[in-house]
């Protein structure tokens, strides 16, 4: 060891956490995390202030990007050069960038995941914007530190007149936190902050009036707010991005053509892993997929099979492919100098307490220049009042210095000001000069006055920012680029929809619409009714609602997956029309089927959620009932509502309160009836209890119907067309899971069973056959008899026919609706006409 060392013994523990600490504070507070401020990470601030110190200007020629980053990087920025090029091309890139910083010429990579040339062939200058976020900042407005090798002064922030972190966002990768900040467009941030400014106790919704939601480069469709609404209230949330699509026909064959794409996705790659999904067979439909972009925009085009339906198509591809991608937010920026998450609120104060520094720092600045060029005229004006005195004084002294002393001490001057008179030029006096001086003097006695107004008054300084922003507005404001979707679950929207009733009509192939209850008018008892709507050849309508427009629609499916749809983003349709196909507006599985359907009030009501139930019916006999609190928070691709095992398929689901009896009806003729109160409550994923045992392995529950009140009546239905009405009471209860009584005799003649009802004298029965012809008949006409005989004939069935389903149509003499073709029927408000989901049986086994 040479002489003088010494060796100092440290743990190794604390030595790698002391250096741990260190490095990962200066990635958070030197690399990766963005100045609320101002927006910038450092080496984007120093990227164009390299450019400002270069002179290269948006009106001036471009330079070669190699030659500003060296700059950058021999100046400010000691880190590989990749790191700056990288950066500015970013900031060049439109896609990448709302607002571009950089104005690139050459190829700077493109939206498919080109890279940039090398940087010795591309060229660069700033734009417009970019000037205004580094105005004044020679008037010393911000804070400078030394750089690297302390030499030189950079700035610790930009001066911008621009909200830079709202319009651009940013995302970086730290130590232990990361940032990922959506941009949003200038003219609704600009509008939020002059709302901030004009009521700084205005809250965040009063500020999402004005600043709607995110607004990407690309576009494409914001879908779904509830995680908008959530990244502005507490700065974290995902936002759910789709692309911009459109049904075109081209050359003959139905197309997909996407014109919009979420942000940060590589569209070749997108179109790549779609092109595998395809020959894969996981998205079925697609003969072709077509990149037709060019220098006018982004077209891709994806041709369909012919008997392809592009809704489930663009479903599918939602679901699979990045067509639909998410932006997880979250804002964590530096608010002096340390990490911290912001909401839409605290980002807009703190840009505009920056905005107010700096104009303090400006006009404390300008205040002094104006002062010392007073001192200066006041001088001057003296000696071009005394000029022959001051000019005998000058020609008596030896020297500069003698002449200025003697200007001192004759007339009381400052050494600045005998300076200034020294080294005057002989045509400041002439007569025309003085009077320049004077009016300087006077305008500049006017402005000093305006400064320290400026000063004095915190709502004159507001008034400036203000007139700056609206100033930037005008200059760069533009329109939004993507497109707001109020859908899957949102609230707000609800305050722009009237809560008006409304039928919901739902066929039996799974056509869906919402009507307005105005549109069916009153008719007596005995008309002919209206045509109810224009279903297709072999179907019917099924089920009727009556619900608002802020209600709640459940679907269930046959595989166990729960669909959530407010009433009021059901297409509209006049009573005529067809509907929209079930498939169309849910993302339900091609191979999947609606069952059941249940209308319910807000499911972000408390006391109503978590007061009522859903229980569910499944072929093999196993019931499960979960609390409707379970459905309040839904996603767009379906929840579990019950986990359906092997050769087995949800049959049924209803809406209860806890107190309902429930009662299941096999095809071979038994059923059984046991208190709901014999089923536990169980989450989504549970597969349920037995509800009741087959009697053989070819049987099946054909199914369930839920009790409230002892005055109904059961009816039982079998496929030759033979039905019987019994008493409630006929059935005793049973626990559950037994194998049940007898409700029909089920003979050769009767055939199975394929429906059973709760019924009263006020309903109508609609019997629909296989083959399509369709029955109505009143309930009362049915008398009341036991439990075990065989039925009437309710349906003449002839040769192979049996029937497919039956439906349950209440009636009430103040309103009725038709239900198909000539049928009458009626609706009682705010209930279910019928709650029956289509009890098709396979009987041809």
């Amino acid at each position: 060891m040479a002489e003088g060392e010494k060796v100092i013994p440290i743990n190794i523990e604390d030595e790698m956490k002391s250096a741990y600490i260190d490095y990962s504070m200066s990635v958070i507070v030197s690399r990766a995390l963005p100045d609320v401020r101002d927006g910038m990470k450092p080496v984007h601030r120093r990227v164009l202030f390299g450019m400002h110190e270069l002179g290269i200007r948006a009106t001036g020629a471009h330079k070669k990007s190699a030659r500003i980053v060296g700059e950058v990087l021999g100046k400010y920025h000691p880190h590989g050069d990749t790191s700056v090029y990288d950066a500015m091309v970013r900031m060049a890139q439109e896609w990448s960038l709302r607002y571009m910083l950089v104005d690139g010429q050459g190829n700077f990579g493109s939206v498919d995941g080109d890279s940039p040339a090398a940087m010795r062939y591309t060229e660069a200058r700033m734009q417009k914007i970019s000037e205004d976020m580094l105005a004044d900042i020679d008037k010393e407005t911000v804070d400078h530190q030394l750089n690297f090798d302390d030499t030189l002064q950079e700035p610790k922030v930009l001066p911008t007149r621009v909200p830079g972190l709202l319009i651009n966002g940013a995302s970086g990768i730290a130590v232990g936190m990361a940032t990922n900040m959506p941009p949003h467009n200038l003219t609704e941030v600009i509008n939020g902050t002059i709302a901030y400014i004009e009521d700084n106790d205005i809250d965040i919704d009063g500020l999402m009036q004005h600043i709607k939601a995110p607004d990407f480069p690309t576009g494409g469709t914001i879908y779904g707010y509830e995680g908008v609404k959530e990244a502005f209230h507490t700065g974290r949330g995902r936002v759910v991005m789709r692309a911009k699509a459109v049904f075109e026909e081209v050359a003959g064959r139905e197309c997909i053509v996407v014109s919009e794409i979420p942000y940060q996705v590589n569209k070749a790659d997108m179109i790549k892993k779609t092109a595998d999904l395809v020959n894969d067979k996981k998205i079925e439909g697609i003969s072709n997929i077509r990149d037709e972009s060019d220098r006018n925009g982004m077209r891709i085009v994806y041709i369909l099979k012919r008997d392809a339906i592009p809704n489930i198509v663009l479903n599918m591809l939602y679901k699979y492919t990045a067509l639909q991608s998410s932006f997880s937010v979250n804002n964590i920026a530096l608010v002096k100098g340390r990490p911290q998450m912001l909401n839409l609120k605290e980002l807009i104060h703190y840009f505009v307490e920056h905005r107010h520094e700096v104009v303090v720092r400006r006009t404390e600045y300008l205040l002094r220049k104006a002062n010392e060029r007073a001192h200066i005229l006041e001088g001057l004006i003296i000696a071009s009042d005394n000029i022959d005195e001051v000019i005998r004084l000058i020609r008596a002294s030896a020297n500069a210095d003698e002449a200025r002393e003697a200007l001192i001490n004759a007339f009381k001057l400052s050494e600045i000001q005998a300076k200034a008179i020294v080294e005057m030029r002989l045509r400041q006096l002439t007569g025309l000069e003085q009077d320049k001086l004077r009016t300087e003097y006077d305008e500049l006695m006017k402005t000093i006055e305006d400064y320290q107004d400026i000063l004095a008054r915190k709502e004159r300084r507001m008034e400036i920012i203000t007139t700056e922003l609206e100033e930037i507005r005008a200059k760069y404001g533009d329109e939004r680029r993507s497109v707001i979707e109020y859908a899957g679950g949102d609230v707000s929207i609800t305050d722009l929809i009237a809560d008006e009733q409304v039928v919901l009509t739902i066929s039996h192939a799974g056509y869906i619409k919402r009507t307005s209850l105005s549109e069916y008018k009153t008719q007596h008892r005995g008309g002919v009714g209206q045509k109810a709507s224009a279903t297709r050849n072999e179907d019917f309508l099924e089920h009727l609602f009556v619900g608002t427009n802020h209600q709640y629609m459940l679907f269930f499916t046959q595989k166990g997956k729960c669909f959530w749809m407010r009433v009021f983003e059901i297409p509209e349709g006049s009573k005529t029309s067809k509907g929209r196909a079930i498939q169309n507006l849910i993302n339900i599985e091609p191979d999947d089927k609606v069952k059941a359907f249940i209308c319910t009030q807000d499911l972000k009501d408390e006391a109503y959620i978590n007061n009522h139930f859903v229980i569910m019916a499944t072929k093999n006999g196993q019931v499960k009932k979960t609390p409707l609190e379970q459905y309040s928070r839904p996603r767009t691709n379906g929840i579990n509502a019950i986990t359906i095992k092997d050769d087995d398929e949800l049959l049924e689901a209803k809406l209860t309160t806890g107190d309902s009896q429930v009662m299941l009806a096999l095809k071979s003729g038994k059923a059984i009836r046991f208190e709901e109160g014999k089923t536990r409550p169980m989450g989504r994923n549970a597969s349920g209890v037995r509800g009741i045992t087959l009697g053989h392995e070819k049987d099946e529950v054909i199914g369930m119907i839920a009790v409230d009140d002892a005055e109904s009546n059961i009816l039982v239905v079998s496929e030759n067309g033979y039905g019987k009405r019994s008493t409630l009471e006929d059935y005793r209860i049973t626990n559950r899971g037994g194998k049940g009584v007898k409700t029909i005799n089920v003979t050769e003649k009767t055939g199975k069973l394929v429906a059973i009802k709760n019924v009263t004298d006020k309903d109508d029965l609609m019997i629909i056959n296989k083959s399509g012809i369709a029955i109505r008949m009143a309930v009362a006409d049915l008398r009341v008899m036991g439990r075990a005989t065989q039925g009437v004939r309710l349906i003449k069935v002839r040769g192979e026919d049996s029937i497919a389903a039956v439906a349950k149509v209440m009636q009430d003499d103040e309103e009725l609706v038709e239900l198909e073709g000539v049928e009458e029927g009626s609706i009682e408000n705010g209930t279910t006409l019928d709650t029956d989901e289509e009890t098709q049986t396979e009987t041809n086994e």
